[in-house]
């Protein structure tokens, strides 16, 4: 037996029902609604993975500079094997290259002899072993006399450009150049100089002065 619904609750059941038909009507389109803006969200919130920016190739612009520098390196005994001077420098990453305005260059061989070469301009690898001298270059080494007693001039070397090897002593220029041994003299178009192996070779227009021993 049904319940006998009293006349007043009637119209409220009635507009009850109607709501929830609505309701029911739109609520699917009420929680797409809701999904779409918690999507939104969960897109705008999360955090965003840039890509590994690859690894720039270096350029060749200076990384560094110094002015009114000395910059000394010593052996694995603590004795000074050279001493680099200069009035500016800029050091260039991609070649590992330095770049000295103003260069003066102090190296010592195995045997302590002394060179030294200076520049208006140098271009020098990493350890300053190899050294390229432009604008009124000049590499001179002492006068040196061996544990034999015998000994060996001063030698000197001038021009536009020297590009100077200083572990392995060798001076080489594709420019004219002036050699002084002593008080002889010699010109040419290009110059290779080992002095380990106590050679040397000039091309071009070669000219020289030697001087007699019971001169010098």
């Amino acid at each position: 037996m049904h319940p006998v619904m009293h006349p007043v609750m009637r119209p409220v059941v009635g507009l009850l029902r109607t709501a929830w038909d609505r309701l029911s009507l739109y609520l699917p389109v009420m929680l797409m609604g809701v999904l779409a803006l918690g999507t939104y969200w969960l897109v705008r919130s999360a955090p965003v993975f840039m890509p590994v920016e690859a690894e720039r190739t270096p350029t060749h612009d200076p990384d560094y500079f110094m002015k009114k520098f000395s910059v000394k390196t010593f052996d694995a005994t603590g004795r000074i094997k050279s001493e680099v001077t200069g009035a500016d420098a800029r050091h260039f990453p991609d070649t590992d290259t330095l770049e000295i305005d103003q260069v003066r260059i102090r190296s010592f061989n195995e045997e302590g002899q002394l060179t030294i070469a200076t520049a208006n301009r140098a271009l020098s690898n990493a350890d300053g072993s190899e050294v390229q001298l432009f604008g009124n270059a000049l590499v001179v080494r002492d006068s040196v006399t061996g544990k034999a007693g015998q000994t060996t001039p001063r030698l000197e070397f001038q021009g536009e450009f020297l590009h100077a090897f200083m572990n392995t002593e060798q001076v080489k220029s594709d420019k004219p150049v002036q050699l002084t041994r002593g008080k002889d003299r010699f010109t040419g178009d290009a110059m290779d100089y080992d002095n380990l192996a106590r050679v040397m070779q000039m091309r071009g227009r070669v000219k020289g002065l030697l001087v007699p021993e019971a001169t010098r």
